[in-house]
């Protein structure tokens, strides 16, 4: 980081139901306070309710901005099949060259699962640049939490030691250098826009998007 005192994180999984929810805000809340607030986690799931208008395309706008303005991505992976949503955003990103952390706690496998460079999911989403994979059992690490009797006590370490190992991945991933030259950043924002659509509702102003390129060229990401 140069001028920014924390970088801004885009958290993109499911977020359908009771646990989708609980466990992305006990996730993030757990980032933060493992990185001692390096790392800031902007929640769709928050940003959503902010959207005045809830029409399909105006929650797909809202969490195309976050996206955009996020400094990194962490993913959400999980699943027999991945979460088609996510995947979409996941490839946005890797048009901005954001450092991205794809997560999966799931222990099952699934994907092109007999290739020598394998990964628990469909081939087409591995093997970008400035991504890194990390893959826990959750299972696993639920069993090594159990000695702990008291249930928040126990979700704390939980949560605290998935993220322990998130915000680890994310110093690796910031720190190698990007495709994309600072002098690029602008026209490659305004072509990946231009990609989202959105006609009359384009979902950043002139003035917000100087300011995402801005944030970004302070960042010390590019």
């Amino acid at each position: 980081m140069e001028n920014n005192d924390f970088l801004k994180i885009y958290f993109a999984g499911d977020l359908f139901d009771a646990k989708d929810l609980g466990g992305n805000l006990m996730l993030a809340e757990a980032i933060e306070e493992i990185s001692n607030g390096r790392y800031k986690v902007s929640l769709p799931q928050d940003g959503e309710c902010e959207v005045k208008e809830r029409t399909a395309q105006s929650i797909r706008d809202q969490d195309f901005r976050m996206l955009l303005e996020s400094d990194v991505l962490v993913a959400n992976f999980d699943g027999t099949d991945l979460d088609s949503g996510t995947v979409v955003e996941f490839c946005f990103a890797k048009m901005m060259d954001i450092p991205t952390v794809l997560l999966r706690t799931d222990f099952r496998d699934s994907g092109d699962s007999t290739l020598p460079d394998t990964t628990p999911w469909n081939l087409m989403a591995s093997h970008f640049p400035r991504t890194s994979i990390l893959h826990l059992n959750a299972m696993v690490l639920y069993h090594e939490c159990r000695k702990i009797e008291n249930v928040p006590e126990r979700l704390s370490l939980y949560y605290r030691s998935i993220a322990g190992e998130v915000v680890t991945e994310l110093d690796k991933v910031t720190s190698q250098r990007s495709w994309l030259e600072k002098d690029k950043l602008y026209s490659v924002l305004c072509n990946t826009v231009k990609s989202i659509g959105g006609g009359d509702r384009a979902i950043f102003s002139e003035e917000e998007m100087l300011d995402t390129v801005r944030r970004k060229n302070s960042s010390g990401l590019y």
